[in-house]
């Protein structure tokens, strides 16, 4: 089990990957953007759907960070629709606009290929954003949080919680994963089961209704809607008699969803995780009810992505720091950053510097 590192380590260990040298030259991209491109060009930014804050700020920072670099930014999101259409279509429409770099956080990763493919013989390059592009050979580069590492804090916070809400097991827990189509969703489920799975095999943790394979346990499209109900009907099948003690939730909106269902069904709170850092959550946490969330600074994910696309326009080779990544075709090189937990405890200090939260741990 990994240790988890202190607020202010993780802010040094991320000042230094922003600024260290990549651990191995990744593989040129194809076309001509790989020898640099004019410093107006036109870089598309595909996002999915707006089901989190996080993606709406991202938006709005890419736009804006495009625009200072003097860049033309195509900044798109895909639509309400649970499919990916929207967003094949952007991107192909960006191909066709002779965007020089195509930045993508996956509608679904598994369903790009074509479009990718397309970018690529047309010159562009590809950078997965936050969620990895699938099976395909035309990904260049990802840059995100360290996502098996979000799972491995979701899970020890969740058994930091147990611990201080009673001093020994067990502990009836339930668990939630996200949508089965997010490249992301296994990743953090398979970090927090690298924690949690020893604790259910020693009977420290009981996880009362038997869901533990992820597809059991993923929220089809991310929808706090469909958490909520999965929890209304695990309250009812499940612990009529019993108290839930925790539950692993892999984001916030799900997180409280998860709550809102507990508390109608007259059940003390349990010991819930979180991820994202939405402003609700952080008043949730304050006031006593959601446990913990994962601090994944966007502005930060965005400059680094943004700082690429720069590098890139010098015609010169992107800093990574990871070569784990394989999608299912290649070795996809990384910049991977460090996330951070966050409870009560710690808010006022992992959020010092941000300020929208800031003020809500006063």
């Amino acid at each position: 089990m990994r240790k988890i590192l202190t607020v202010t380590a993780v802010a040094a260990v991320a000042l230094m990957a922003l600024s260290g040298c990549s651990s191995r030259a990744p593989e040129a991209a194809g076309g001509s953007a790989a020898a640099g491109f004019p410093a107006d060009s036109v870089i598309g930014v595909a996002l999915p759907s707006k089901t989190s804050e996080n993606w709406v700020l991202a938006g709005g920072l890419f736009e804006d960070g495009l625009k200072a670099a003097g860049f033309k930014g195509d900044v798109q999101y895909a639509g309400a629709s649970t499919t990916v259409k929207d967003q094949q279509d952007q991107i192909s429409a960006m191909v066709t606009n002779g965007a020089k770099v195509i930045v993508i956080g996956a509608q679904d990763g598994g369903q790009l290929g074509t479009q990718v493919k397309d970018a690529r013989d047309a010159g562009a390059i590809v950078i997965a954003y936050d969620r990895l592009i699938l099976n395909t050979d035309n990904v260049d580069y990802y840059v995100a949080y360290d996502n098996f590492k979000v799972g491995e804090l979701q899970g020890q916070a969740l058994l930091d919680g147990l611990a201080a809400k009673k001093p020994e097991g067990p502990y009836n827990i339930e668990l939630f994963s996200g949508n089965s189509a997010d490249a992301n969703a296994p990743v953090f489920f398979n970090g927090a089961m690298s924690v949690l799975q020893p604790k259910i095999d020693d009977g420290t943790l009981v996880v009362a209704s038997g869901q533990t394979d992820i597809k059991q346990t993923a929220t089809a499209d991310w929808k706090p809607e469909n958490a909520q109900s999965r929890m209304d009907s695990l309250l009812t099948s499940t612990y009529g008699s019993q108290e839930i003690d925790g539950v692993l939730s892999p984001n916030d909106t799900l997180a409280r969803a998860i709550i809102t269902s507990v508390k109608a069904a007259g059940k003390p709170i349990p010991v819930v995780t979180g991820q994202d850092s939405e402003v609700e959550s952080v008043k949730s946490i304050m006031a006593g009810e959601q446990y913990s969330t994962i601090n994944k600074d966007t502005r930060v994910l965005v400059k680094q992505a943004i700082d690429m696309v720069k590098t890139l326009q010098t015609g010169g080779t992107p800093e990574t720091n990871d070569d784990t990544y394989n999608n299912g075709n290649k070795i996809v090189p990384a910049f991977l950053l460090p996330p951070v937990i966050v409870t009560k405890d710690n808010a006022a200090e992992a959020y010092a510097n941000d300020p929208k939260l800031s003020p809500l741990t006063k």
